[in-house]
């Protein structure tokens, strides 16, 4: 059995896209480095290195989205690609685990 057809992301920009990309991969890698999360510093370190290269990228997105004129961010067009593409759940892993009682 397939599983069920994701709904189609929103029409973005070339830059859009890019910005969405490199702020999704910034997410995974600060999930990553999250303290409160089980890991080892090696696997922080890597992360940590690889954030500057991605952080790079994602000012280059809005870089050249302002460079053409996009000066707004169209959040709920933007909300919506990041849903799609499972953003909740990757966010989710930047907040500190609730503490375990028993």
């Amino acid at each position: 059995m397939l599983p069920p057809d994701l709904p189609p992301l929103p029409a973005l920009t070339r830059a859009e896209a890019e910005l969405i990309d490199r702020y999704l991969d910034a997410v995974d890698l600060l999930g990553r480095i999250n303290p409160a999360r089980p890991g080892g510093t090696y696997r922080g370190l890597r992360a940590a290195q690889a954030l500057v290269r991605t952080a790079a990228g994602l000012r280059d997105a809005l870089a050249l989205m302002h460079q053409r004129g996009e000066t707004e961010l169209h959040a709920a067009t933007l909300a919506r690609a990041l849903r799609v593409l499972d953003g909740e759940r990757r966010v989710a892993r930047l907040t500190v685990p609730p503490e375990h009682t028993g």
